[in-house]
């Protein structure tokens, strides 16, 4: 829609949007659980620190549009906007379909043909692009891909950009789902489903300890794994490591260090020299923790606290700041927000988003190979390479309209 947008308001071309699904923005209702995080109010240098892969491609659209001028559209457009803890920016009705009715009744001011329930077959390339549909041929002087990845398939993001960029000649970066939950191998871990964590660390880890991402936030167990701000953030930097095994380890007490904890914990054993072990730990942990770090700490529940020796309570310690987890796998595209990989970025112009290998084809969004941390800086990436990509294209077909 953007890339639409953009294109429509150079006032030189006209301008199709060909969405296979039965409404436009369909996947922008589920962005920000509903609530559509669109941005995130920060400067450029600040958005390009969020990106995980190749950021610096992207300094040319987030030159032509960055956050501020991304919150001055949309409130343009009639949706205003409020900004939230970490800068995340959202709609202030809450509702993901402001913005999205704002979007569609943009593109009918600007006159964009929005063809609905039109998938696209194929695409060839000759003297101009045909597009092959299930309503028939379509032919274009430029076209712009921004066909998202594979998150989300529901929404009708399942890969068809990948297949037409390799059809047209450019190369596809291996994609993984990215800000995705992760499954474990722990046994314990259904046992404290549904469990949140506040102010702990994660760290993320290779086998031979090179440290991937380390953060402090929040985090939750499910069923089956582990999720939250923290795992989601983590999975960024491991959706394309997980065969070689990375490892995850939570600090329950990151603001203090091994003796500063022991002695939190005398404190707390002073207090109560003749109670079980099992019963003693209620004031260092949440409930559903004890048992799980009883028995990682190799302490027998039953032990009286009096009986504790220092090595049990240095074992005792060492748990409390680094609880093993061992991730399996992702838990998939269906529950991934974004995609790692896709159209390979050095195939592609960073000032104007135009292939270098097929003049008039240009790409937005999920489909490059770009993806960025949680806190509306992914939607950012949407916006801005929508807006250059469409702006490039329309001015492409201006000049070559010049005598």
């Amino acid at each position: 829609m953007m890339a639409a947008i953009a294109a429509a308001s150079q006032g030189t071309a006209s301008v199709v949007l060909l969405e296979k699904n039965e409404k436009l923005g369909k996947k922008l209702h589920i962005t920000g659980k509903g609530r559509c995080n669109i941005t995130n109010a920060s400067g450029k240098s600040t958005l390009m620190e969020h990106v995980v892969r190749n950021p610096r491609f992207l300094h040319s659209a987030f030159h032509a549009l960055d956050a501020f001028a991304l919150m001055a559209f949309i409130e343009g457009l009639g949706v205003p906007l409020v900004t939230e803890r970490g800068k995340r920016v959202f709609p202030a009705s809450g509702q993901a379909n402001d913005i999205n009715q704002a979007l569609a009744a943009r593109l009918g001011t600007l006159g964009v043909q929005a063809v609905l329930r039109c998938g696209v077959e194929g695409v060839d390339r000759d003297t101009h692009f045909r597009l092959r549909t299930g309503k028939g041929t379509m032919d274009a002087d430029a076209l712009i891909l921004a066909t998202g990845g594979l998150s989300y398939p529901s929404t009708g993001a399942t890969g068809e950009g990948f297949s037409f960029a390799r059809a047209l000649g450019h190369t596809i970066v291996p994609t993984y789902p990215s800000l995705v939950p992760l499954l474990a191998a722990e046994k314990w871990i259904p046992q404290v489903t549904g469990l949140s964590l506040r102010n702990v660390r994660l760290t993320a880890r290779l086998p031979q300890g090179k440290v991937l991402y380390e953060e402090t936030g929040e985090m939750l167990f499910t069923h089956e794994g582990v999720s939250g701000p923290l795992v989601l953030r983590a999975s960024a930097y491991m959706a394309d490591k997980m065969e070689e095994g990375p490892a995850l380890s939570i600090d329950l007490k990151p603001g203090l260090d091994t003796a500063q904890l022991d002695g939190r914990i005398l404190r707390d054993f002073a207090q109560q020299q003749n109670r079980d072990f099992i019963n003693s730990l209620g004031k260092l942990l949440p409930q559903a923790l004890i048992p799980v770090v009883a028995q990682l700490s190799g302490i027998p529940p039953s032990t009286k606290i009096n009986a504790v020796t220092k090595a049990q309570r240095a074992a005792l310690a060492r748990i409390i700041k680094a609880i093993p987890i061992t991730p399996t796998a992702t838990a998939g595209y269906k529950e991934a927000v974004i995609t790692r990989g896709g159209v390979d970025t050095r195939e592609v112009s960073p000032s104007t988003f135009m292939s270098k290998k097929i003049p008039g084809l240009f790409f937005a969004g999920e489909c490059l190979d770009v993806d960025a941390l949680t806190g509306g800086f992914n939607m950012q990436i949407a916006f801005s390479t929508g807006h250059l990509a469409g702006v490039s294209a329309a001015q492409s077909l201006h000049k070559e309209q010049r005598p």
